[in-house]
């Protein structure tokens, strides 16, 4: 099976299909053992992005047979509140995954939020143990959308190994943790990473430099086809809504003008369809990967992209 579209675009659809399915795999051997993983979400906003998102992420563990447990705060309710719900989670047995949807309202620490939750349970990956576990090359869980990029990599037949990686956003989410991710000694890294950021000074000149570019920075279409080199490969993070003659009255675009991007690119990540599936992906991969180690019952999941017997 190709994953690769029209020429250079890279389906991230179809690549999270595959996985899904391997996934799928190891939650039978989990319920052969009697079982059941679960996954609960919080959300503590009227933010309609952000109940999207949950509402895909419950939806995307009824398909794949995962528990799905949801709480909802009111955006005015006391932090207390919030850090009292993590507590009920962390200690009931039958969640092994916890997901706090962000952003949360200004009036509770996000910082504390991610210290609160039981390091075992943190599936997103951004607990400061799992952050210093995934530095040190020992990952309990390696954050989602950063190891769901991995995957498209691998997909799209790119090695890291001895690539220039140019990574432009520094965040905690992508920036950061996909850098660490490319640096280690290990498969699926081994890259030379260069981060940049908005004070980085003749991005353009770095940019042409790379054999891949991850765009993270949440500034839509600022990578265009003149800041990349023939042959690149383009992962495309951003999600930016910009007005359009639509129904809606806007459009979806990425980090990158995708038509100037693809005359250039050897693959390229569309928006949507690119990142976006993958992110929601390797949340189910952590959660099955937190109830096997929580329950003692081993499962395979793929360190790589599965072959589907194609040939």
């Amino acid at each position: 099976m190709t994953y690769v579209r029209e020429g250079n675009v890279l389906d991230g659809t179809a690549v999270s299909d595959r996985l899904r399915a391997a996934i799928g795999d190891a939650i039978e051997t989990l319920e052969a053992s009697g079982v059941t993983p679960g996954l609960a979400t919080v959300l503590m906003s009227t933010d309609p992005a952000s109940e999207t998102y949950v509402s895909m992420k419950q939806a995307a563990c009824e398909d794949l047979g995962i528990a799905s447990v949801h709480r909802e705060l009111s955006a005015e309710a006391p932090a207390d509140d919030l850090f009292e719900t993590i507590d009920d989670l962390n200690d009931d047995p039958a969640v092994d995954g916890i997901l706090v949807q962000m952003p949360v309202p200004d009036h509770v620490d996000q910082r504390r939020v991610l210290r609160s939750i039981d390091p075992a349970k943190d599936v997103d990956g951004f607990h400061p143990e799992n952050v210093g576990r995934l530095v040190a090359g020992d990952p309990r869980f390696r954050p989602c959308t950063p190891h769901g990029i991995q995957f498209l990599l691998d997909a799209a037949g790119v090695d890291p190994e001895g690539k220039d990686v140019v990574i432009v956003g520094r965040s905690d989410i992508v920036g950061k943790p996909m850098a660490n991710l490319l640096i280690q000694k290990a498969p699926g890294g081994n890259a030379t990473v260069t981060v940049c950021h908005s004070r980085t000074d003749e991005l353009a000149a770095k940019t042409r430099q790379a054999d891949v570019v991850v765009a993270a920075v949440g500034v839509p279409e600022m990578i265009d086809g003149s800041m990349l080199s023939d042959g690149v490969t383009v992962i495309d993070v951003g999600v930016n809504r910009v007005d359009a003659d639509t129904e809606t009255g806007y459009e979806l675009v990425g980090d990158v003008d995708f038509e100037s991007a693809r005359e250039k690119a050897a693959a390229i990540t569309p928006v949507p369809g690119g990142v976006g599936p993958m992110t929601i992906t390797m949340l189910l991969y952590n959660t099955v990967k937190a109830a096997s180690q929580r329950r003692d019952v081993p499962v395979e999941l793929p360190a790589s992209l599965p072959d589907d017997g194609s040939g």
